[in-house]
């Protein structure tokens, strides 16, 4: 009798422990997962992401202060603070990472080899060394890509189209924080500009300074026009070149909304939204259990075409009613 006493105790014992499984595995699912943005954080267009992304991410069950914990960092174009926020995010050992574009995903590469990385906007993972393949990663890192090398061709083939006279058009980035070193677009930009008949200028710039010294070379040389290229220098200095292009009245074109949204001509390029929401849905099922590694790169699957017709007239342009019909946005 004794003995079955001792039993049931251990039993009873073995099943209290069981009841408690559920409340401890209920601990363990708060998951962290670790943001680096390319822009300030008083940027809307960068706000609007990131709103984006926490949407996203309570659609598919993850809830702030629940089962989850984002730690938020803010890059501004600035590559040594980038390299800190990198480091620092690291440090908090998340479960994920998450990096806006090539500037962000250089350094968190750098930080580790082993915590899940999902890019948004790193044109060139392969060239740059952050994946084996689109269809095979490999490693720790993967996502979602937002340009190709031929967005060269559109972007001048746009400005050709709203100002025929166009005989030259410089492409403005800045290597230091542009895919391969500033050179992704230059094969494609050639090929275009060949194509066109337009004379190709290549105008790389790492301050304010020289971004001032092309554009007035542009219009010294008139009937030209500017390429912006999407990266994290030009992000941060938009309101110098929107503010310079309109002073010397050069016809320019950008890879992201939120150029014409605060002055700039036009825009044409990959709904970043849309591309983060999805990114989303690979930082769920990494929280989830599947490996980068075995997640493919994507492309965008939507693209928008802005234009800014105050900035238009401003300088000078009509824009073809046949352009405008076209157009996703159109600011007046």
């Amino acid at each position: 009798m004794q003995f079955d006493q001792v039993k049931r105790r251990e039993f009873m014992a073995l099943l209290g422990g069981a009841a408690a499984w559920p409340l401890a595995a209920h601990a363990q699912q708060v998951r962290r997962v670790g943001m680096l943005m390319d822009t300030a954080e008083d940027n809307p267009e960068g706000q609007r992401r990131v709103t984006a992304f926490r949407q996203q991410l309570k659609q598919l069950g993850w809830v702030e202060g629940g089962n989850l914990r984002i730690d938020l960092r803010w890059g501004a174009g600035d590559i040594e603070r980038l390299r800190r926020n990198a480091a620092e995010l690291v440090s908090l050992s998340p479960d994920a990472l998450f990096a806006f574009a090539n500037a962000e995903v250089r350094p968190l590469s750098q930080a580790t080899r082993t915590i899940p990385i999902i890019f948004v906007g790193a044109s060139a993972p392969v060239e740059d060394g952050y994946v084996a393949s689109f269809a095979r990663p490999g490693g720790n890192i993967t996502g979602f890509t937002q340009y190709e090398p031929s967005m060269a061709g559109k972007w001048l083939a746009t400005l050709k189209e709203i100002s025929p006279q166009i005989a030259r058009v410089a492409l403005l980035v800045n290597p230091d924080t542009a895919p391969l070193k500033g050179t992704f677009y230059l094969r494609a930009f050639d090929e275009a500009a060949r194509t066109l008949g337009v004379e190709p200028i290549t105008s790389f710039v790492h301050s304010a300074g020289e971004v001032e010294t092309a554009i007035a070379a542009l219009e010294q040389r008139g009937n030209s026009g500017l390429i912006v290229a999407p990266e994290a220098f030009t992000v941060k200095n938009r309101e110098l070149i929107i503010a310079l292009a309109a002073s010397y009245r050069v016809a320019a074109t950008y890879g992201l909304r939120e150029f014409p949204a605060n002055g700039g001509l036009l825009s044409y390029g990959p709904d970043a939204v849309d591309t983060v929401r999805r990114a989303a849905t690979y930082i769920d099922r990494v929280l989830r259990g599947e490996r980068p590694s075995e997640l493919p790169v994507q492309a965008p699957t939507k693209f928008e075409l802005v234009i800014n017709l105050k900035t238009a007239k401003a300088i000078g342009l009509t824009i073809p009613e046949t352009f405008l019909v076209r157009a996703d946005e159109v600011i007046e």
